[in-house]
């Protein structure tokens, strides 16, 4: 877009007798670079073109499993009655997703999905985290792929859960054809309610956070993009404005920490709430 701009300027600026123009050096190769879809396809660190293949989106994956397990090994093997600061903050979300989340959602029935529930907020927060730490700056969810395998790891239990208790026909039943609704309105409720438990619900769920995280990526690398160019490369008063995209950059890593532990929240909420709408007898 940026190279297609510039060839319009220099274009008009030859019609009209003038010298390379401000705005085509601002949009030439060497000037601003706005962020763009290619950023989530890195070029392959290995394995380029084969089920192998292995990229830096992959490799923030990888930190970012490894340091969650590691620091669960490290709160576990270093427990104490009295806690200090690492462990009690640990526990403090552990507790969070107990008491804002499956207990009120669940009730009784949360006490065997804690563990489930608990492993899927701290993923997706460590996931999502990884898109403001420097040197890594994407967030692993924001390729759809890993999305996907959480709500596809979700919906398995759901729907196997409900089909345990209420048996394959029970639970079609009470899904698919809600009690107290006239016979003839199920002509049209049925498939509504065939895709929602079927399709919607996983997809929402792995939509909902890609789409998130890329939309903060997206802003974040405009920003700090924009404080490099009007610093370095910027003529004159434009420099100041370097200063404005940079502030403009730092709340944006603040909210997008925000947005990593609030889209955490959702997706295990709206987890619960499936799980607990395939063990209830009618909806």
């Amino acid at each position: 877009m940026g190279n297609l701009l510039a060839a319009v300027v220099s274009a008009e600026a030859a019609d009209s007798g003038q010298s390379q123009s401000y705005i085509e050096r601002m949009f030439s190769s060497d000037g601003f670079h706005a962020p763009s879809i290619a950023d989530f396809f890195p070029p392959a660190i290995f394995g380029d073109g084969t089920i192998f293949e292995f990229n830096r989106i992959m490799l923030v994956r990888v930190i970012a499993a490894v340091a969650l397990l590691l620091v669960f090994w490290f709160v576990a093997s270093r427990a104490k009655v009295v806690p200090g600061r690492f462990q009690a903050a640990i526990e403090f979300l552990i507790d969070f997703v107990k008491d804002e989340i499956v207990e009120p959602v669940m009730g009784h029935e949360g006490k065997r999905f804690m563990p489930f529930l608990t492993t899927l907020f701290f993923a997706i927060v460590f996931f999502n985290i990884t898109g403001v730490i420097p040197f890594l700056n994407i967030a692993s969810t924001s390729l759809i792929g890993l999305p996907i395998l959480m709500a596809v790891w979700v919906y398995v239990l759901y729907l196997s859960e409900g089909i345990k208790k209420h048996g394959l026909g029970g639970y079609l039943k009470n899904n698919l054809f809600p009690p107290g609704v006239p016979k003839p309105i199920y002509l049209l409720l049925t498939p509504i309610e065939f895709l929602q438990v079927f399709i919607l619900r996983p997809a929402t769920l792995a939509l909902r956070l890609a789409a998130n995280m890329i939309s903060g990526h997206l802003l974040l690398v405009l920003c700090f993009a924009a404080t490099q160019y009007f610093f370095f490369e910027a003529a004159g008063a434009m420099k100041a404005m370097g200063a404005v995209t940079f502030v403009a950059g730092f709340a944006f890593v603040l909210f997008e920490i925000f947005v990593a532990l609030l889209q955490a929240y959702v997706f295990t909420m709206l987890s619960a709430v499936y799980l607990n709408m395939a063990l209830e007898a009618e909806h």
